[in-house]
Formats: structure tokens, C-alpha cells, sequence
């Protein structure tokens, strides 16, 4: 492990129509995760933001903000994830998704 973040999002304030139910009815809700180089003024340097379609990126759209917090350990080595190559055998399938409903979420 390269680095522990901690983070506070405010679950209130996710559109819920983002929300999709697993295969397994487990609810999720996709977000990314930036670390910048500098701190803010309230020490924090981590965001969390809604995760955006390829089309959304190429048109710019702005991005929804959903939390911030901060690198609370790291070892100097994260590394960007790198794609497999073509030839290496390809994982199985993610399951199916569809979106979840209100009456699903736990709160």
C-alpha cells in the first residue's frame, strides 16, 4: 500500500439517480478521488469528486465536488495503475449494474 487517505463526504448530498444496484442488490455509487501536491488552508489535500463519463470529460463538463480530507500516511512510492496489455488474459466481466431506487439506500 502506497498511502491512506481519510475523507468526509456528504452522503445527503449524492444524486441519488447515480446510485446502481450490483447483481448481488449490493447499492454503489461511483466517485474519483484526486491528491494534489499542495495542502489547502484547512491542511487538507485530498478531493473527491463524481465520477464522469468519457463524454462529460471531453466536453468539459464541470465536476460535481462531493468531499475533501487529507493523506494521513504514505511510503513516497504511489504509482499510477497501469492498463493490461492486449495479450494478457482478460479478467471477467463486471457484473451488471442498473440504477438503484430511493426506497433501496440504507438511510
Amino acid at each position: 500500500m502506497s498511502a491512506l487517505l481519510n475523507l468526509s463526504i456528504d452522503v445527503a448530498a449524492l444524486p441519488k439517480e447515480k446510485f446502481v444496484k450490483g447483481k448481488n442488490g449490493k447499492v454503489y455509487y461511483n466517485f474519483t478521488v484526486s491528491i494534489n501536491d499542495e495542502t489547502n488552508q484547512f491542511g487538507q489535500n485530498v478531493s473527491a469528486f463524481d465520477s464522469q463519463t468519457k463524454e462529460e470529460r471531453e466536453a468539459k463538463k464541470k465536476k460535481d465536488y462531493l468531499g475533501n480530507g487529507k493523506v494521513v500516511w504514505t511510503d513516497d512510492s504511489i504509482v499510477v495503475a497501469e492498463r493490461m496489455d492486449a495479450d494478457a488474459p482478460k479478467p471477467a466481466p463486471a457484473p451488471a449494474v442498473e440504477t438503484a431506487s430511493a426506497d433501496d439506500f440504507p438511510f
